[in-house]
C-alpha cells in the first residue's frame, strides 16, 4: 500500500505512461516545418472545417476522456443532434489519432439501424475533431442499471436479447464488407 501523504513523483517512469508526451498536433512536433505552418489533420476527408456554419452547438451533455459531448441544431433543418467534439491537446499519441481515425471509419460505414448511432458529418479545426451524430437521450446503459438497483429477468432478457441482435447484425456487415 502506498503512502497517501507522498508527494507525487516525476519519474521517468510517470513519463513512459504518457503524461509528458509530445503533442503531435503542436506547431513544433515534426512535419514540414519549412513549408509554410504544419497543420496535422486527423480525418482524411471531413465534411468541413467550420461547425458553426451548418450547426449551432448547444448544452453540454457528457464529458470523456478526450471531449465533450454537446446537443446542437441543425441550423437548415431545425434537427437537434449529438456533437462529440475530440480536443485535438488530449491526441497526444499516434495510437490515440489511430484511434479517432478508426472510430469515424467504422461509424461510417454502420448500417441504419434504430439501436445503432448515425454518423452524420465529420468537421475538423485546428483544435478539434468534430462528430455530428443521431442524439440518443435514453442515457449510458451502465447508469441505467445502476439507478434501477436491479432488473428483472425478463427486463435483463429484453436487454441482453437487443445487445446480441445489434452484435450479430455488425458480424454479418463486418463478414460481407470483407
Amino acid at each position: 500500500m502506498g503512502n497517501c501523504c507522498a508527494t507525487p513523483s516525476t519519474s521517468d517512469t510517470e513519463n513512459k505512461k504518457g503524461k509528458n508526451k509530445p503533442n503531435p498536433f503542436s506547431l513544433d512536433y515534426g512535419g514540414p516545418k519549412n513549408i509554410g505552418p504544419y497543420k496535422p489533420y486527423v480525418l482524411e476527408n471531413p465534411t468541413g472545417t467550420e461547425i458553426e456554419q451548418t450547426y449551432v452547438l448547444g448544452k453540454e451533455m457528457g464529458r470523456g476522456e478526450f471531449g465533450i459531448t454537446y446537443m446542437c441544431t441543425d441550423k437548415s433543418s431545425g434537427e437537434v443532434l449529438a456533437c462529440k467534439s475530440i480536443s485535438k491537446k488530449k491526441l497526444r499519441t499516434r495510437v490515440d489519432v489511430e484511434d479517432v481515425r478508426r472510430e469515424v471509419e467504422i461509424m461510417k460505414h454502420l448500417p441504419p439501424h434504430q439501436n445503432i448511432v448515425s454518423l452524420k458529418d465529420t468537421y475538423e479545426d485546428d483544435s478539434a475533431v468534430h462528430l455530428v451524430m443521431e442524439l440518443c437521450e435514453g442515457g449510458e446503459l451502465f447508469d441505467r442499471i445502476v439507478a434501477r438497483g436491479h432488473y428483472t429477468e425478463r427486463a435483463a432478457a429484453s436487454v441482453t436479447r437487443t445487445i446480441v441482435e445489434v452484435i450479430q447484425l455488425l458480424i454479418t456487415v463486418l463478414c460481407i464488407g470483407k
